[in-house]
């Protein structure tokens, strides 16, 4: 048997600018991917980035894929 397990993934948005925020906010969107505002970047759902997003949700959009 062959059984693939799907993975959910998210698509991120940064619809908020960095400055002027903490630097672990700033090393976060960098972490993720994010450099410039209104980038998408999609990412496997795992514990590891919800925490991420939960630490900068004020500058992000998170669509579940």
């Amino acid at each position: 048997m062959n059984t693939l397990k799907k993975n959910k993934m998210l698509r991120i948005k940064q619809v908020k600018s960095g400055i002027g925020y903490k630097l672990k906010a700033k090393a976060t969107l960098k972490a993720l991917g994010l450099r410039k505002m209104h980038q998408t970047v999609d990412h496997i759902d795992s514990p590891e980035i919800r925490g991420m997003i939960n630490v900068i949700n004020y500058l992000v959009e998170v669509e579940e894929l």
